[in-house]
């Protein structure tokens, strides 16, 4: 009997391969076999997922730093994490566009502003038809913010986006899962809860960044500030290139802000 991973040879009582590890399939595919394997796979307590995820919330510099360092085994590898929160966040916003689309109207939150309104309007559609690849370009954002921010700490730009895909990846799955709770629960509370996960994401960061850093409460608020005026002057850029994307596509125009 040959591995049927490394097709190395087995010994008869061999539950695991000697050379790769592979766990040895005696039995044919079935329902129950399958639901065994998806259940060790997801919710064994043992699992790379379901530890990835319980350290990166009790000790996230032991994943990030860990795996920068060179620990490659112990925890899900980023990308396969990024994938993971990428395939989820996709199905969430199926389900919110096809049944909670009414719940998304940013629009109402500028109430008798037109040019306000036609701005959200315009935008909350592309944010959800686009919105992997925007949660995909946060990602080396955030990362170019943290290098500028960290820049005597001596991570290169990678390892900065190593932290923010494992960040962002747990975010997302958080965010994903409560969001559904509170859409079942009280879908009209659902925009509030959008817009307050902004601060969710603000805690987290300054939580685990100071433990990868090991860095002093005052330390902390200092380099927090000098990161959100940093991601803030990006965000200007980023907006005005938007809007003036905007205005030439036809999505909005000059009309709508001179004075009634």
């Amino acid at each position: 009997m040959n591995c049927k991973n490394c097709h190395t040879e087995l010994l008869q009582e061999d539950d695991y391969c000697r050379k790769c590890g592979g766990k040895v399939i005696r039995n044919r595919l079935s329902f129950k076999n399958l639901f065994e394997h998806l259940s060790e796979t997801f919710f064994n307590y043992d699992n790379k997922l379901l530890r990835t995820f319980v350290q990166l919330i009790k000790n996230p510099e032991d994943v990030i730093v860990g795996y920068i360092d060179g620990v490659r085994k112990k925890y899900i590898n980023p990308i396969s994490f990024f994938g993971l929160s990428l395939t989820l966040s996709g199905l969430s916003i199926f389900i919110l566009k096809k049944f909670y689309i009414e719940h998304l109207d940013f629009s109402n939150l500028f109430e008798g502003v037109k040019a306000s309104q036609d701005i959200m309007n315009a935008t909350s559609g592309g944010v959800l038809e686009y919105n992997s690849l925007f949660y995909s370009f946060l990602i080396p954002l955030m990362a170019f913010v943290s290098w500028i921010t960290f820049l005597d700490k001596k991570l290169n730009f990678t390892e900065h986006i190593i932290i923010y895909l494992y960040s962002m990846s747990l975010l997302s799955i958080f965010s994903v899962i409560v969001g559904q709770i509170v859409l079942l629960v009280t879908p009209s509370s659902y925009l509030i809860y959008s817009m307050s996960f902004w601060l969710i994401m603000l805690v987290y960061h300054s939580y685990a960044l100071k433990r990868i850093f090991k860095l002093s409460l005052g330390n902390l608020i200092l380099k927090t500030i000098i990161a959100i005026a940093i991601f803030f002057m990006a965000y200007m850029i980023i907006s005005i290139l938007v809007f003036i994307i905007m205005l030439i596509t036809g999505a909005v125009n000059l009309d709508d802000f001179r004075p009634k």
